[in-house]
């Protein structure tokens, strides 16, 4: 069936019987296995889900019900159940008794409350908080010219927020939900973008009276810039801003323990938006009644310190010049490549690239279809009826519409291991003009690997063959996704920003099996794609940032071998990928090489 997303239930909303025997249908459990194992042997799902919806009209029977409450509860419900229909009359009916910033504090704001309780308790799903906060946002703006007029001054009052990707970094994507949460909830948010220094964040502080400052940031790079921001708060006097923290690679530890240690003023940890908002509202209200936030909230926690001592381990083996190395082996069959040096690649099939998506990535990291609470069988159902529909939505917007364009540029090149380092030639001197050299860390313990153990030794008077690849999916998903946000459409920010992101892996995972192809190594491969998720294929695909090679200002040197901006890609301040929609890697074909941690 073709299901237009919009009009799709949460399943919180939808009566407890209807999903158990919709499940029930799906999975053919008939007779005594039906009804979470309560129904009677000769019951059929067909046959009761049929008698449910005997007589059934395709008006909502959650609108019926609600159109008999008193219209406080009825606006309260209608932010709940993210319905903006209709929702200009019900504002009319509240203004004729109550002020216009008594029924957002009161009413609407209360609605938002109950979201986040849902959401916490894994009742409601991201993408259906969003469309509640887009009923919010609809609401207060109808509301705006009535506060106005009647001289109440703007409707946020709980305080002002600014909030910021840090500088260098891209990811936009935590720090907009937590604007569009806060703001839907009553605060004056001052979002000032990605790749932001600690003068804009500071300046727009000032300039706006904030009560408190967030920073945003994906991956390690940012967690060190983040420090780095509060120790020059510090120096500056300016500790008595609260600051909220967030992002992937920041942990509870590292901001409870170690920041809270050096910042002289408060620091938090939030994991997600609506920690942020408890957090923020916590705070400001205690800072109002001139008191010092909640003492839990706010505890220094000792420095963690290590519980034993490491003893020294001797690595494996050692190199003709007594360097550590691994056990790897150093006389794998080299493969030839198809070309030496670069190529660009454009108008990737869209038909290639999508059967390569990992759906498990996009629907629970990227848009936030979680399990919560739901038995495996109620996920499943969730996944179906919600999620999928949404892709195939997306997909033929992307055909129709054009707002992916998958491009690639890669290539090959003659390298070598020496010691730590990777040592990639020029094609045209192997073994005699270097173009540039990585070095990666080594592991100090267990098998004491490093990237460069990969490649055949320099000594050994033979070259071997490194791949490396730069994929995209182009800026205007990065325009589509702004063009939704600035519009209030918060769901469908979230589906195109995600979409984007998890195509650009699908290519990069095509792109990889491409490479695998033409140096004829693809024959080790699992059978499927799940498969290849999990590295079940011959070698592996380092990309900088990660684990096995930290070192983000390796990027630059990845970009010499190929010329990213041929495809549009470019690298920010602090060495990451622009657009977002991006990765680059580079390819290793030997059979010991799978993801490790070289710390």
């Amino acid at each position: 069936a073709i299901v237009h997303p919009g009009k799709i239930l949460p399943l919180h909303r939808i009566p407890e019987e209807q999903v158990q025997v919709a499940t029930d249908l799906i999975y053919d459990r008939r007779g005594s296995a039906g009804l979470g194992g309560t129904a009677p042997a000769d019951y059929d799902p067909l046959h009761r889900l049929m008698q449910l919806f005997e007589g059934a009209s395709e008006s909502k029977r959650t609108t019926e019900d609600r159109a008999a409450l008193p219209v406080e509860e009825r606006l309260e419900q209608r932010i709940v159940d993210g319905d903006r229909d209709g929702i200009d009359d019900d504002l009319d009916e509240a203004l004729a008794n109550h002020p216009p910033l008594a029924i957002i504090n009161s009413f609407l704001l209360k609605g938002m409350a109950t979201v986040g309780e849902l959401f916490a308790s894994g009742q409601m799903q991201l993408p259906f908080v969003l469309q509640s906060a887009e009923a919010m946002k609809t609401a207060v703006a109808y509301l705006e010219p009535h506060i106005e007029a009647s001289g109440g001054g703007s409707s946020s009052s709980k305080g002002t927020f600014v909030v910021a990707t840090v500088k260098g970094d891209v990811h936009d994507i935590g720090k907009n939900l937590v604007d569009i949460i806060l703001r839907n909830n009553g605060f004056n948010v001052i979002n000032l973008g990605i790749k932001q220094p600690l003068d804009a964040i500071l300046q727009a502080a000032e300039e706006h009276g904030a009560d408190a400052i967030g920073m945003s940031g994906l991956l390690v790079k940012s967690t060190v810039i983040m420090k780095e921001n509060l120790e020059e708060m510090n120096a500056r006097g300016l500790a008595h801003l609260p600051v909220l923290l967030g992002g992937a690679a920041l942990t509870r530890g590292y901001v409870e323990d170690d920041l809270r240690a050096m910042y002289e003023g408060d620091v938090f940890y939030c994991k997600d938006a609506f920690e942020g908002l408890r957090v923020l509202e916590t705070v400001l209200k205690a800072r109002m009644a001139g008191e010092a936030p909640p003492e839990e909230l706010v505890q220094r926690k000792p420095r963690r310190q290590p519980k034993t001592t490491r003893p020294v381990e001797d690595p494996p083996a050692r190199d003709a010049l007594g360097r550590p190395r691994s056990a790897v082996a150093t006389d794998i069959d080299i493969p030839t490549p198809p070309f030496w040096g670069q190529r660009v690649v454009r108008g990737v099939p869209l038909d290639d690239i999508a059967p390569l998506l990992n759906e498990v990535a996009l629907f629970r990291n990227q848009w936030g279809f979680s399990p919560g609470e739901l038995s495996p069988d109620g996920y499943a159902e969730l996944l179906e009826t919600k999620a999928r529909p949404v892709l195939r939505e997306w997909l033929a917007r992307a055909k129709a519409e054009k707002v992916i364009t998958p491009e690639v540029a890669y290539g090959y090149y003659p390298a070598s291991g020496d010691g730590d380092d990777l040592v990639v030639w020029d094609p045209e001197a192997p073994l005699e003009r270097e173009l540039v050299r990585f070095s990666f860390p080594r592991q100090d313990r267990g098998r004491f690997l490093c990237i460069a153990d990969f490649f055949r030794p320099i000594d050994s008077g033979e070259v071997d063959v490194l791949g490396v690849q730069v994929v995209t999916m182009g800026r205007r998903i990065t325009q589509v996704a702004q063009e939704l946000f600035a519009q209030d459409r918060y769901q469908d920010y979230l589906f195109a920003h995600g979409f984007g992101v998890e195509m650009a892996e699908a290519l990069a995972e095509l792109w990889h099996r491409r490479i695998r192809e033409e140096l004829a190594i693809v024959g080790d491969d699992g059978p499927t794609p799940q498969d290849w998720f999990r590295q079940s294929y011959r070698g592996s695909r380092y990309s900088f940032g990660y684990a096995a090679c930290p070192d983000l200002e390796d990027q630059m040197k990845l970009f010499q071998l190929v010329d990213a901006t041929r495809v549009d890609v470019e690298l920010t301040d602090e060495f990451m990928l622009y657009p977002e929609q991006s990765t680059s890697a580079i390819v290793v074909h030997h059979p010991e090489a799978k993801y490790f941690n070289a710390r």
